[in-house]
């Protein structure tokens, strides 16, 4: 298994739009994804769960992938987390 700690920065959060666009970046990884936040953990490759998280601006998430394919896996959530999904 390998983590990250890692700030949401985009101005909105989680909502609909970067939700959908990381769930099917980890929809092709064998891994399992989790994103661990305000002592929830969160499946990583579910677009209801993840929006009724309520994941806000500045807030901090922890991505844990485990798999054969970890490493790709996390490298991908977090730079999508940390560009702000390419929003503003």
């Amino acid at each position: 298994m390998v983590s990250k700690k890692v700030k949401v920065v985009n101005s909105q959060g989680f909502h609909m739009r970067p939700v959908t666009t990381f769930v099917g970046a980890m929809g092709k990884y064998e891994s399992d994804i989790k994103i661990l936040s305000k002592g929830n953990e969160i499946n990583g490759k579910s677009l209801m769960t993840i929006v009724a998280a309520c994941i806000k601006c500045g807030d901090e998430v922890e991505v844990q992938c485990s798999g054969a394919d970890e490493d790709a896996a996390l490298q991908e959530a977090i730079g999508m987390i940390e560009s702000g999904f390419g929003e503003e």
